[in-house]
């Protein structure tokens, strides 16, 4: 037995350090977004900045296993036995589901996350516990949980979501009417002012949120911090507002930039000053109890209370310092780190193009309500401050840039407001004792300035406030989830033992993996979208039209199979493929404007190849949606199906379909386009075999041998048969005449 409790120390210690890796990539959103998308420096001197902090902050760490000082359970109530199997399925818990919300690029808090995993464990294991005590019912639930906490948890997630949003939006609207779009021209007369107001907050954040209640830090240097904090925060505002002014004055200095970097510092250092704990507490944990176990021998576990272990539990500095060096190696390596900051990052950039989330009737009713009221307000508003309102977000004062790519998400004063503001608030609710998520903060407030910066224009706001919505929902499933998965993982651990322990163990590195692969594929794909010249365009096209021919005609037989043999899955499976065609499709003519943008100057003809090959492959995907969905429905209502006659005419079609397309595959692939008119006239035949069918089926419903839905149905495929045969020509021509006007 007591090896098997050694191997789940073992397998604590390594969810330890997937879990370290996974919870980086998920908070590290919250110091980067600022830095990241206002461009204030090259990446790798962002990411120095954020590792000094995060190495700094992992010293300064407090040690304590946060959510047992908090008092989510109560451990003096357990056994030793019972303590293991909640813990392993936290962590195990813990792992899975942050390596799924960092594939998908949601952020989401570790620490709401731990919190409710560590509730979910407990309130099964607690159950159990009291099913086989005599006398108790689930009347004493309360004895092993502290239900109150929670509460406090969810009532501060609500309060800082609405708090953050607004403070943000208001601030900042202030800031931009102070500096305006071109801040630098401002920045000489009121950039002391701000900096001293920025550097003050946060100095004091970091010292609230990131070193106090610290071993290193005396106690008695953070009672006296506490007792004069007031003048503390009057002469630093005087130091800094002072030293700014002279440097601006004297050195034409930027600032922001300073103000930035440092508040990504400090962010940065209270993330692992204060969260690290909750990556390697519970692991920690586990080993206390371990040892509180080994000391004694002659106790089962199944009877060894963990009195010793109810309070608070130390961590070893070596332990905290190598953690820290984690960290900062998967901050720097880490892609799923990078996806999660771009998605915030794309939320709240200044311009419009591709969106990544679509448009909800609910975001379209929030933004018609918006404009009415923005409308209405304007007519009530005296025309001067109109007019000085809008030479303040002027957005054409903005410094210009030479690429696309060079281009800032958002500019500088908006990357410190975000900063500071939510510095503030999250040391001030530190001082108040008030539970909040840094992640809720810092994204809250990242999308307030974004919505009084106009960044939510008439463009975006509907994806801007669906990306929103998807985000915050998140949150709340988390919860949820997070609750309902570990609940479901004590309780196998707590009848399973040791086989249970493998069999999950197998699932979770199988998720693990699959989740990998699957982030891997869209990296690549996204990296390759990335690389944008004639080449590469071109390239891009011939494989995406090999792509899309071999689906189409794929697509196409399947469902002519599934039709003429009334095979309702094959059809839904057939449908499912043409929705993920068309889904890329749309994504792809999207993203054409930003794709011209950062073409060449002279590259005209390839822009308008590119244009036109998408247009193609739209109303393909369109064509192959017209062929599958009405199929589905004919079967799915139960309607006759079709006559011999017809089947034998549609698997005729399909084989001359097949034999026009592989000929087409083959000129793309080979690069030869000799072979053209050969396709054209096969096309010219068929086209002319459908209008032989066509006069078929009127005669046929003269006739009365087929019904209306039939003959609907019948109609409809043929029609989209010629459509399909049309665009695909038009394809293999822009194809052939682009390839001929590049080599001449």
């Amino acid at each position: 037995m007591g090896t098997y409790y050694l191997f789940i120390v073992g397998i604590l210690f390594i969810l330890a350090i997937s879990d370290l890796m996974v919870g980086v990539a998920n908070d590290a959103v919250n110091f980067l977004n600022s830095a990241i998308g206002s461009k204030v420096a090259r990446r790798h001197w962002i990411l120095l900045v954020a590792s000094a902090g995060v190495l700094i902050g992992s010293l300064f760490s407090n040690g304590m296993m946060e959510v047992a000082r908090k008092g989510v359970f109560r451990p003096e109530n357990f056994y030793f036995s019972e303590i293991m199997t909640m813990f392993l399925a936290v962590m195990l818990t813990d792992v899975i589901i942050l390596d799924f919300f960092n594939t998908f690029g949601l952020p989401t808090s570790t620490t709401v996350s731990l919190v409710f995993e560590l509730l979910g464990s407990a309130v099964a294991v607690s159950i159990y516990k009291i099913m086989n005590t005599d006398g108790e019912t689930i009347a004493n639930l309360g004895n092993y949980i502290n239900s109150g906490k929670a509460l406090a948890i969810i009532s501060g997630i609500l309060s800082s979501v609405v708090v953050a949003f607004l403070v943000g939006m208001v601030v900042q609207y202030i800031a931009r009417l102070i500096f305006s779009f071109n801040y630098q021209k401002n920045l000489k007369f009121v950039g002391g002012i701000w900096g001293g107001i920025a550097m003050t907050a946060i100095t004091y954040f970091i010292v609230m949120k990131g070193v106090k209640d610290t071993p290193i830090i005396p106690k008695t240097t953070i009672d006296y911090i506490d007792a004069h904090t007031t003048s503390i925060l009057l002469y630093s505002f005087l130091i800094w507002t002072i030293l700014f002014q002279f440097i601006i004055t004297v050195f034409k200095f930027n600032i922001l930039r300073f103000i930035v970097l440092m508040g990504t510092f400090a962010l940065a250092l209270s993330f692992a000053g204060n969260d690290l704990v909750n990556f390697i507490g519970v692991s920690m944990a586990g080993l206390k109890a371990y040892q509180v176990h080994a000391a004694n021998p002659g106790v089962s576990p199944d009877a060894l209370p963990m009195t010793a272990f109810a309070g608070e539990v130390s961590t070893n500095m070596l332990y905290l310092f190598i953690a820290g060096l984690i960290m900062v190696l998967t901050l720097w390596v880490s892609r799923k780190a990078r996806t999660v900051t771009e998605t915030e990052v794309g939320l709240g950039r200044q311009d419009s193009g591709v969106e990544r989330f679509g448009s909800t009737q609910f975001s379209r009713i929030i933004v018609r309500i918006s404009r009415q009221f923005a409308e209405n307000l304007d007519k009530i508003t005296p025309r001067f401050i109109r007019k000085f309102v809008a030479k303040q977000f002027d957005t054409s004062k903005a410094p210009k840039y030479n690429s696309p790519k060079g281009t800032p998400a958002f500019d500088l004063v908006r990357a410190s407001v975000n900063l500071v503001m939510a510095s503030i608030l999250i040391s001030s609710a530190t001082a108040l004792k008030l539970p909040l998520s840094t992640t809720y903060v810092t994204f809250m407030v990242a999308m307030g300035t974004s919505l009084s910066d106009k960044a939510w224009g008439r463009e975006s706001a509907v994806y801007r406030i669906t990306g929103v919505i998807t985000v915050i929902a998140g949150w709340f499933f988390t919860a949820l989830i997070t609750f309902t998965i570990a609940f479901g993982i004590a309780t196998a651990l707590y009848f399973g033992k040791a086989p249970t322990l493998i069999f999950i163990l197998a699932i979770a590195i199988g998720l693990l993996v699959k989740s990998h692969i699957i982030h891997r594929k869209k990296t690549k794909k996204e990296q390759e979208e990335e690389v944008i010249d004639e080449i590469s365009i071109v390239n891009r096209c011939t494989n995406d039209l090999g792509k899309y021919l071999k689906q189409s005609i794929k697509v196409y037989n399947r469902t002519i199979d599934g039709l003429t043999t009334e095979n309702r899955k094959l059809l839904k499976e057939v449908n499912e493929e043409v929705e993920e065609l068309n889904m890329e499709a749309k994504k792809m003519k999207y993203n054409v404007y930003n794709v011209l943008k950062q073409l060449e100057a002279d590259s005209i003809e390839t822009g308008h190849y590119y244009v036109q090959v998408i247009d193609y492959l739209r109303e393909l995907a369109h064509s192959l949606e017209f062929v599958s969905q009405p199929s589905l429905q004919h079967i799915e209502n139960q309607h006759k199906g079709l006559t011999r006659e017809q089947s034998t005419e549609l698997k005729d079609l399909s084989n001359k379909l097949s034999e026009l397309f592989d000929d087409i595959l083959f000129m793309i692939k080979q690069n030869d386009y000799t072979q053209v008119p050969d396709a054209i006239k096969k096309q010219l035949d068929i086209l002319e075999e459908l209008n032989k069918i066509r006069r078929k089926q009127v005669k046929r419903i003269k006739q009365g041998e087929t019904g209306t839905r039939n003959s609907v149905l019948y109609l409809g495929l043929l029609n989209e048969i010629k459509n399909m045969l049309l665009h695909t020509i038009n394809i293999l021509k822009a194809q052939r005449d682009f390839i001929l006007n590049n080599i001449e």
